[in-house]
């Protein structure tokens, strides 16, 4: 069987110089698409660093992002070099559409995990109220974030519930306020009982000095005239500053001999002409 020698070469050569400039151009933007997304990558993480964005969370986001340019950049390599990418493209799109069809309340969840962490309405540590629950943050996961109550409950919230929804955090001014009203005779000393309930505001455990606790009349009501004792304390001693200002607050009044009146009601039947009280 006799071998073309000099036509095998001649279509070697053809194909060299039909396919070897796309070949040689692709080969180059490989190259110069790993570089700069090495560069990118790096850009991301300062930028991350500087914004505090947690490990964990920047640590994914950083190959969520490299495997991402890194297929479009094998893609756009593959087309440059003529080989059909359609089918391929078609492939992923599917993938990704089944994947995301199936996983949708997860990645709600995630997505949501991304926008606290990176925003921050709270953090570890902090007392927040959100969807009808009250307490510390344990800690932030992707998926969801960990409440610690006062009553000792571990309750997990779906980020994108928080994401979504209102969120009260109590650590944002870094103190919150402590409102008790006491109701005290008219015939009482405003006065008396006003440096009474602040007495006991500045001896309860947890309470600042700065803001100074404070005490104002803020009704005249039917039976008393309602003093407002106004107590500042960190978000963590709020149920203990409040229980001790309500025991102590009635006993210190009643020590000093100031009345708490409770509502009265007169009755009048009238019969006839005659009125019974």
């Amino acid at each position: 069987m006799d071998i073309n020698v000099h036509a095998i070469w001649d279509k070697i050569v053809d194909k060299a110089l039909s396919y070897g400039p796309k070949l040689l151009l692709a080969i180059a933007l490989l190259i110069a698409g790993f570089w700069i997304i090495k560069k990118l990558l790096r850009l991301t993480e300062k930028l991350m660093e500087k914004r505090n964005v947690e490990l964990s969370l920047r640590n994914f986001l950083l190959t969520l992002i490299n495997i991402s340019l890194k297929v479009l950049l094998l893609i756009s390599v593959l087309q440059m070099a003529g080989v059909e990418t359609t089918s391929f493209i078609a492939m992923l799109g599917a993938a990704g559409l089944a994947i995301g069809m199936a996983l949708q309340g997860s990645l709600s969840n995630f997505a949501g995990g991304v926008l606290i962490l990176l925003f921050k309405p709270y953090k570890v540590g902090d007392m927040i109220e959100a969807q009808g629950f009250k307490g510390v943050v344990e800690d932030i996961h992707i998926f969801t974030t960990k409440l610690t109550t006062a009553q000792g409950l571990t309750i997990f919230i779906p980020n994108s519930s928080l994401s979504n929804g209102n969120i009260v955090n109590h650590n944002v001014i870094g103190h919150r306020r402590v409102d008790i009203e006491f109701g005290i005779d008219y015939s009482a000393d405003i006065d008396l009982a006003k440096k009474v309930l602040l007495e006991v505001a500045a001896s309860a455990p947890g309470a600042l000095k700065e803001p100074a606790p404070k005490c104002v009349v803020s009704a005249l009501g039917d039976n008393s005239v309602s003093i407002r004792q106004m107590t500042y304390c960190n978000p963590i001693d709020y149920g203990d500053v409040y229980f001790h200002n309500i025991e102590y607050g009635k006993k210190a009044l009643e020590k000093a001999g100031v009345n708490i009146p409770f509502p009265q009601l007169e009755v009048s039947i009238k019969n006839n002409n005659t009125i019974i009280q």
